[in-house]
């Protein structure tokens, strides 16, 4: 499991594989390496071999089963260094090591890494679901005023980020960006320094996350938001599993299979005529915080499926 200290969604997973009696070591590459631990990979005509050892386990790497890979600390320089010389450590080690667990010789990724990043492009996710057969809002992607005007002046539209990108406000404190309503009089030359993306609003009834793990679908629809993006009114939420359509679940299969992952947590506004319109899929999106007994079927699901060898089903 390649994730951080307290990642909760990970904890979940890690006790199904320990109630199953499922060895399982957890690790944090940029936070463990390298002052917590080793790493020694070997290669030669017989292919990769080594150990990676922490503080508490040993690990060879040609035992690995399969991979969980979540939400790593990424890879820092060690304070005695300046940042010149952290950076170039840091970045040995991001390839190095990063390159060693992307390489583990037959093991299953939920998901891999690199597929990952490729699946994180919210222009592609869009290009991707039209192609699978999803529905998607009009939306349009550039830096041009003029552009963004006429878009804005056909009917109501929001604004997303392209990257969750941690930011600050001028006091330096953490602050999200979130999905929001814009008023065309506030498009301004101003967007002419960063490429912005702008979706037509959909008038929805419902928010539904829909968990899909290989074969294991899990779809649970979210009442309750008083704005336009229910993640920031946790408190007024409510939830419940419901059914997706058959074809919905198999154009979802379809666009996971496309990016060659495992997992997907995909986003849809729900109509009132009961259209689904895909809004994003996340790769390595959370379920944790959905009421039991949903989580716990979502844990159960990922563990059986790295509890398999690689090719099964």
């Amino acid at each position: 499991m390649v994730t951080c200290l307290d990642d909760s969604t990970s904890d979940l997973v890690l006790a199904e594989l320990h109630d199953r009696a499922i060895p399982a070591v957890r690790f944090d590459p940029g936070a463990d390496f390298p002052a917590e631990s080793r790493m020694s990979a070997s290669f030669g005509p017989a292919g990769m071999s080594g150990l990676i050892t922490t503080a508490t386990r040993e690990l060879r790497l040609t035992d690995v089963r399969s991979v969980y890979w979540r939400r790593p600390t990424p890879y820092r320089r060690a304070p005695e260094l300046d940042e010149r010389i952290g950076r170039w450590v840091s970045d040995q080690s991001r390839y190095g090591l990063g390159g060693v667990l992307a390489a583990l010789p037959g093991a299953l990724y939920v998901n891999h890494p690199w597929r990952i990043r490729d699946a994180e492009h919210k222009p592609t996710q869009l290009a991707t679901a039209t192609a699978c057969g999803l529905a998607i809002p009009p939306t349009l992607i550039t830096n041009d005023p003029d552009a963004a005007r006429i878009f804005a002046d056909i009917g109501p539209i929001v604004y997303k980020p392209l990257w969750a990108t941690p930011t600050q406000d001028r006091d330096g404190t953490a602050v999200n960006v979130w999905t929001q309503s814009v008023d065309p009089v506030d498009i301004t030359t101003a967007i002419s320094g960063a490429a912005h993306l702008f979706q037509r609003q959909v008038d929805k009834v419902a928010d539904v996350r829909v968990i899909v793990i290989g074969a294991s679908v899990f779809a649970v629809r979210i009442d309750g938001a008083p704005g336009i993006d229910w993640r920031r009114h946790y408190p007024d939420l409510s939830y419940a599993l419901i059914e997706a359509p058959s074809m919905l679940v198999e154009a979802m299969q379809a666009y996971l299979s496309r990016f060659k992952l495992i997992f997907g947590a995909f986003d849809f506004a729900l109509t009132g005529k009961d259209e689904w319109i895909f809004l994003e899929c996340n790769p390595n999106g959370q379920w944790a915080w959905f009421p039991d007994p949903i989580p716990a079927r979502i844990a159960a699901a990922i563990a059986h499926r790295l509890q398999l060898a690689r090719g099964q089903q």
